[in-house]
């Protein structure tokens, strides 16, 4: 998950709907009435519709539904941060990416990530094992189970399989997968905080194996989680499930965040624009860039690129707040977010998702 500095004003907008939305692409339409009989001629009063981009239209909407959700979401308390545990040791015979040891935060990549056929083996190799680390995470998501204990099974079982957990000592950051319950966005850093039954928990896993990194994260439901919340979750999933399928050689990038726009704003959900995909291989990030709203960024899919799409969906605002520690990040609102993601291969005809098994 690669956060998207500097965006420029054209594309500061936040795209969703409402339920029951009508595509009609007009503000209003043009209205006539009278004025009631007085004796006076009749005088007529004219609203003039003005005809909105799609841009524009997504972001009225996107108005009109933090309105209507505003009060329909079940409160629950506020997410605070436990206790953060020291790092877990990686053996030293086991290769390490390049940013291990600095604090300083890799700048993007702006190399296009196209591996040879050697490269795709590594690659293929690297997003099975972080298909199966994170199922196997999913695993232990119960009630009363702490992030804690998650990151050290996860890490556990990176490790033995001699691969590098690429998040721990990314930028700094203190552990080995990224765990974000409930209004956290993304990058939660796993601490003493148990599980609650009711909770959702994104588990985001990226490993390092014989220089190649997969990219993969799903998010979790715990105990019995209320239907809403459910919906959020298995919407957000096929988003990323429809993103996926307009992929292909020659495909313009931007169909991918038109894609997810078009199903979120089915629910009323609000589609997050700060956080992005991201080219992915041997470099953890790299361009492109891969947007999840609507976008008018220019560029087309390439065979043998290997990149991420992630979509963040919540159910409220999009505007979000970073904790101290620097990565965990918030709904600004406290409302539900949700998350999956996949590591892609583009074909000549299609995308092979490389994060399965």
């Amino acid at each position: 998950m690669a956060s998207l500095p500097g965006r420029p004003p054209s594309l500061l907008l936040n795209s969703s709907s409402s339920y029951g939305h009508n595509p009609s692409l007009f503000a209003a339409t043009r209205l006539c009435f009278s004025s009631p009989p007085s004796g006076k001629p009749h005088q007529k009063h004219v609203v003039n519709a003005r005809k909105l981009s799609g841009l524009e239209e997504a972001a009225r909407i996107r108005r009109l539904r933090e309105l209507k959700n505003a009060n329909k979401i079940r409160k629950r308390p506020p997410l605070r941060q436990g206790k953060v545990s020291g790092r877990h040791p990686v053996p030293d015979h086991i290769p390490k990416p390049p940013y291990v040891g600095s604090s300083v935060l890799p700048e993007l990549s702006s190399d296009f990530q196209i591996p040879d056929s050697e490269g795709i083996t590594g690659m293929r190799a690297a997003c099975e094992l972080a298909a199966r680390v994170l199922d196997f995470a999913g695993t232990l998501v119960r009630p009363s189970v702490t992030t804690n204990e998650i990151d050290k099974a996860v890490h556990q079982m990176i490790i033995d399989a001699g691969a590098y957990p690429s998040p721990l000592g990314y930028g700094g950051f203190p552990k080995s997968v990224c765990t974000s319950v409930n209004e956290c966005m993304c990058h939660g850093i796993p601490d003493s905080r148990q599980l609650q039954d009711g909770d959702i928990i994104n588990v985001d896993v990226t490993v390092y194996l014989n220089g190649y990194h997969g990219d993969t994260s799903k998010t979790f439901l715990c105990g019995e989680v209320h239907e809403s919340v459910k919906l959020l979750v298995k919407v957000t999933e096929e988003c990323l499930e429809r993103a996926i399928s307009v992929c292909k050689d020659g495909a313009n990038f931007k169909k991918i965040g038109k894609k997810i726009s078009e199903h979120a704003e089915k629910y009323g959900y609000g589609i997050v624009e700060r956080f992005v995909g991201h080219g992915v291989g041997t470099i953890f990030h790299s361009e492109p860039i891969i947007m999840h709203h609507r976008n008018d960024r220019s560029g087309c899919m390439v065979e043998g690129q290997t990149f991420t799409i992630e979509p963040i969906l919540t159910m409220g605002s999009i505007e979000c707040i970073t904790w101290d520690d620097g990565w965990t990040t918030v709904t600004a609102d406290g409302s539900p977010a949700a998350q999956f993601e996949h590591t892609l291969l583009i074909t000549r005809t299609g995308a092979e998702v490389l994060t399965t098994y």
